[in-house]
């Protein structure tokens, strides 16, 4: 027969049996999606232009550091790297599953020289040996195990499935790395912010005392030498508030170095008086979370890898046919080796079935149901925690904007009654205490706006984050 034929009959036979795939197909289980947000009704909506996905959502908060460190993030941050090269891995197991689906060929040549000694006669060896003689073969050989129940198929959709999971796990670290950082420079903002409240609040403390000492020198009554006692005490207070504020402020610098893969002393982040702006984040619709959430991507993905994992269990209860092949030339004397007449081949084919593995096959495929199970619990939850993240984003927002609002009348009447009795303490009219007080009352109320202020803005990058970040599920 010839062999183009054979090889011909051999992919056919292939194809053939090939159209069969046992196991599940895979079907994404529905998971509960909500019309809208409950908070949504009171949330203002951003202009339409502001809810095009973008993948540099931090440049709404329009600060310049911020910009310059971001992009940093998916090509330094060593917890990007690491899911990365996960991603890698992934991506040629694929391609390993994939090869499983072609023949295996390979080729196989030999040279030997040997001798031995003359034939005996009446058991007495003649003298001298026999001439050396030099033999030879050259053969490829061919095996192939074919996918008649869809084995490796399942094999190649589970691993391309993982894979793709891999792929929404980076981006997911990405994203909460960078969201990382742009909360901690928020942080850093803050005790920037706080440094200079407690500067400014100092300079007013030292004011103060320099009154107090005065009107004591004076001999006033509203100022007798513990009012000057009470003024130093709380100067040189808020003085050691002011040293101490540096640790805080240290400490997210080098965090900030770490995440955007830094040693801490390889970045210096200079003092800044400007916090970043608070941006309109738009919501949008609830069912759009599933394609742009990367933890979801990932969770679905797993689903698909487990389903397949199914088909590749129920596989094992079936027989599996191994084709082999081989041709080639041998040749004794060496010689000559590549003629015709010294032209072999074999055809063979082979098939193994499993009849008693004492439930095995079994347990693996109630295994494999299982985990498919687990993985669908897995996925409903965090499509159900996506929905919670966003929800407490938009009430926290919600609740800080008119906490804020309250906050900035108390600081106007704060700073105002600071003034007051300051004014009536150097006209003799109030006692010191009058004052203290007005002035704590004004520093608390400085400090909690500006903690309600870091709020919103952390809460700001936590929606942006539980929202995708521009992210979407069709880049996989």
């Amino acid at each position: 027969m010839n062999t183009s034929i054979k090889t011909a009959l051999i992919v056919m036979l292939g194809g053939m049996l090939g159209a069969c795939l046992v196991g599940p197909d895979y079907h994404r289980p529905a998971a509960s999606v909500p019309a809208q947000y409950k908070e949504q009704p009171g949330w203002t909506a951003a202009a339409p232009a502001d809810a095009a996905p973008k993948g540099d959502w931090w440049t709404d908060f329009q600060d310049p550091l911020l910009d310059q460190l971001e992009p940093q993030v998916a090509v330094s941050n060593q917890t990007v790297r690491q899911d990365f090269e996960n991603y890698q891995r992934a991506l040629a197991e694929v391609k390993l599953a994939r090869s499983e689906l072609f023949p295996t060929i390979g080729v196989t040549g030999s040279a030997t020289r040997s001798s031995a000694s003359a034939a005996t006669t009446g058991g007495v060896a003649f003298a001298g040996t026999r001439g050396a003689v030099n033999s030879g073969s050259l053969e490829g050989t061919a095996s192939w195990t074919l996918d008649i129940w869809g084995q490796v198929r399942r094999l190649i959709e589970e691993n391309a499935a993982t894979a793709q999971s891999d792929e929404a796990i980076l981006a997911n670290a990405t994203l909460s790395e960078q969201a990382l950082l742009a909360t901690t420079l928020i942080e850093l903002r803050l005790a920037d912010a706080n440094i200079d409240l407690q500067q400014r609040t100092v300079d007013a403390y030292r004011a103060s005392l320099e009154v107090t000492e005065h009107q004591g020198e004076a001999g006033i009554t509203a100022a007798p030498p513990s009012a000057v006692i009470t003024a130093r005490v709380a100067l040189e207070t808020t003085q050691a508030s002011l040293i101490g504020l540096g640790v805080a402020r240290a400490q997210y610098a080098h965090a900030i170095a770490v995440l955007v893969g830094k040693n801490p002393e390889e970045l210096e982040i200079p003092h800044s008086t400007v916090m970043p702006t608070l941006p309109q984040v738009p919501a949008g619709v609830p069912s759009v979370l599933l394609q742009r959430r990367p933890d979801i991507a990932a969770a679905e993905r797993t689903m698909a890898a487990q389903n397949a994992a199914i088909g590749i269990a129920v596989a094992a209860y079936y027989p599996t046919l191994s084709l082999s092949a081989a041709a080639g030339f041998t040749q004794t004397p060496l010689a000559g080796l590549l003629r015709a007449a010294n032209h072999v081949w074999s055809v063979g084919a082979t098939g193994t079935e499993t009849l008693l593995d004492f439930g095995a096959r079994h347990a693996e495929v109630e295994a494999a149901k299982a985990a498919y199970e687990a993985a669908v619990a897995g996925y409903r939850g965090t499509v159900l925690t996506a929905f919670q993240d966003v929800e407490n984003d938009l009430s926290g927002l919600r609740i800080l904007a008119d906490q804020a609002k309250a906050l900035d009348v108390a600081v106007r009447d704060a700073i105002r009654g600071s003034e007051i009795a300051l004014a009536e303490f150097q006209a003799g009219t109030v006692d010191y205490t009058t004052v203290a007080a007005a002035q704590a009352t004004q520093l608390a109320d400085q400090q909690s706006a500006l903690s309600v202020q870091q709020s919103r803005l952390v809460d700001a990058v936590s929606l942006i984050s539980d929202l995708g970040g521009g992210w979407d599920s069709s880049r996989l």
